[in-house]
């Protein structure tokens, strides 16, 4: 896909998948096919190139071919460790952020976010659902990575709190279920559609 300017995209699966019983989420099967292979496929025709935010079986997701970036905050301190590590590894003037355990996110995700980040002059562009905001849905620009240095330097870790700090847009999707997260087996084996 050719984008003026160009984006890149960035998985997050370097979590502890708490929810999941401490596996790897990115790892696990739906249908046959693993959360992180489902999620590159449906982003990667949305961005002009890939990063994969991961900290443990950095083997496995190496096998994946698209550069590998770990959190350079230690002790696991959430997705806004990732997004930093992202930010700070991407060479486009944008950065698409999603989850590696959202297999069914929007094909149009990143250029409705990119039209919604455009007309309102934003910093960041982040979805929203009837169920509320999906902050791990977000299209930023690359300049963020100073304001997010900072936050994360003084201890902050929500990812809300930070995204007000910053001119922020948020584009309404009607398709909740696009944004579902598989957190737990049960959640899981619920979206199971074999």
């Amino acid at each position: 896909m050719s984008c003026t300017p160009p984006i890149t995209g960035l998985v997050l699966a370097g979590g502890l998948g708490r929810r999941m019983g401490g596996v790897d989420k990115g790892l696990q099967l739906l249908d046959g096919q693993r959360l992180v292979d489902r999620v590159i496929g449906r982003l990667m025709p949305q961005v002009d190139a890939l990063l994969v935010n991961a900290n443990r079986n950095l083997d496995v997701y190496a096998e994946l071919g698209h550069p590998l970036v770990v959190d350079r905050f230690e002790g696991f301190v959430g997705p806004l460790a990732g997004i930093h590590a992202g930010l700070t590894a991407c060479t486009t003037p944008w950065l698409a952020v999603v989850p590696c355990d959202a297999p069914f996110l929007p094909l149009d995700l990143v250029v409705r976010l990119r039209a919604a980040l455009e007309s309102q002059a934003a910093h960041i562009a982040v979805a929203r659902t009837a169920d509320g905001l999906q902050p791990t849905f977000a299209l930023m620009h690359r300049d963020a990575l100073a304001s997010l240095t900072d936050y994360l330097a003084t201890g902050g870790r929500r990812l809300r709190d930070w995204y007000q700090t910053l001119p922020l847009a948020i584009i309404d999707f009607a398709d909740a279920e696009a944004f579902t997260n598989l957190n737990s087996p049960a959640e899981l084996a619920a979206s199971s559609r074999v």
